[in-house]
């Protein structure tokens, strides 16, 4: 079953907005059986929305259109899908309803414009916005295609998708089973990857697709495949997992797709142990995602950001001679930040970073991208040296993940 994602919006276009919307529509259709075919960004100008969809409707069963259908006088979404559909706009007392209660909430008071939404096309289904004014607008053309228009709004959107969309495709049409597992390799680099694990990609079943995802220091596989037996599909997929796990064995970290600061948590919170972090080129960022995790105040105690020497002096401990003699970014100070941090936050674990993130700043023996990191507990310290590269912004997330992965080695062994 075809899909196609038309979004709607000049602040797309210009780049004045990110568009996550299609990221996560893609992402729920594919998990429910749906082929995304494409995804098209358009302004909210109505020959453009006819183009699209007549271009779209060569290619997908299911079109799904978010944005354009404010209460604003640039929103023409909504009246140029009546046109095209054949149907006059009629005011509805039920979305005219849903919008006083939504207002009740909110202590916000009717106007003009959004009295406007409660205008909808007589023939098409229409779903209650319960998080906005905009309702959802189901059309179906005689031939059974289908065109669904929701809110640009992210949560609006989503809202949508859970509570109405996604069920009513699945009661619409038979939709083959899509299953998917995912798997996190750390450690080698994509193409080592691939040639390690060339003999057992080819040997794959037809029906079953391996995807290479890489991140920072980690290579996410996705094996997925469709079928009319879910069951049966997961059963063979699972064995190639198996199969795998005999190639890559410990290179494996995780057989779902999580991030590695989960893979931490759990590890610290099933163990009952804490860790706390001084920062220097990663200004926070480690912190930063740590604090992002639900209940992170259980593993996490705390971070110090100690960009200047002299904090790294007077608030971890660091000796002001090995600065001198070995520099800012060096073993020997990023060791003694890991201690202090760990000493200061009563911590089990200690983390520290401090390198050259760039643009300038680096010399002929730390060029830019060089990051020392270290990892402690009350027993060891160990560290280790990376050369990034010259994008400071590149530099600072992969000296943030290759700390969170020398982590979760010096938990797992000790």
């Amino acid at each position: 079953m075809k899909t196609e994602i038309i979004t709607i919006g000049d602040e797309i276009l210009i780049g004045q907005i990110t568009d996550t919307n299609s990221e996560y529509i893609a992402a729920r259709m594919n998990a429910n059986g749906f082929d995304v075919v494409q995804i098209t960004s358009i302004h909210d100008e109505k020959q453009q929305i006819i183009s699209a969809l007549n271009s779209a409707f060569l290619r997908a069963d299911v079109v799904l259109i978010t944005g354009g259908i404010g209460p604003t006088k640039d929103d023409i979404t909504k009246q140029t899908l009546a046109e095209y559909f054949g149907m006059r706009l009629i005011y509805s007392n039920l979305v005219y309803q849903n919008i006083l209660e939504l207002f009740k909430t909110r202590s916000f008071v009717m106007n003009e414009l959004t009295r406007q939404q409660a205008f909808v096309p007589e023939n098409a289904v229409i779903f209650q916005n319960h998080a906005g004014t905009a309702p959802i607008l189901w059309f179906e053309r005689k031939d059974g295609k289908i065109a669904v228009s929701m809110p640009g709004v992210p949560y609006e959107m989503k809202m949508a998708m859970e509570s109405d969309i996604i069920p009513q495709l699945h009661q619409r049409f038979d939709i083959q089973a899509n299953v998917s597992k995912n798997i996190l390799v750390a450690g080698i680099p994509e193409s080592q990857l691939a040639l390690k694990i060339a003999n057992w990609e080819n040997a794959l079943p037809p029906n079953i697709h391996l995807a290479y995802l890489p991140q920072y220091g980690i290579v996410k596989l996705r094996l997925s495949g469709v079928s009319d037996n879910s069951l049966s599909l997961e059963f063979i997929i699972n064995q190639q997992i198996a199969a795998l796990t005999e190639i890559l064995g410990k290179s494996i970290i995780a057989y779902e797709d999580i991030s590695v600061e989960q893979i931490i948590s759990m590890l610290l919170r099933n163990n009952d142990k804490t860790v706390a972090v001084a920062e220097s080129c990663t200004g926070g960022n480690i912190a930063h995602r740590l604090t992002l995790l639900a209940g992170s105040s259980d593993i996490f105690n705390g971070g110090i950001v100690a960009y200047s020497n002299k904090l790294k002096i007077s608030i971890l401990g660091v000796k002001s001679d090995d600065i001198e003699t070995y520099g800012a970014v060096s073993q020997q100070v990023v060791e003694q930040m890991a201690q202090g941090v760990f000493h200061i936050t009563n911590s089990n674990f200690g983390i520290a970073t401090s390198g050259i993130a760039g643009p300038s700043g680096g010399t002929a023996e730390k060029p830019v991208g060089t990051v020392w990191i270290a990892v402690c507990n009350k027993d060891k310290v160990v560290s280790k040296v990376f050369q990034f590269g010259n994008l400071r912004e590149q530099n600072i997330e992969r000296a943030t993940q290759m700390a969170f992965l020398m982590l979760k080695d010096f938990i797992e062994e000790n």
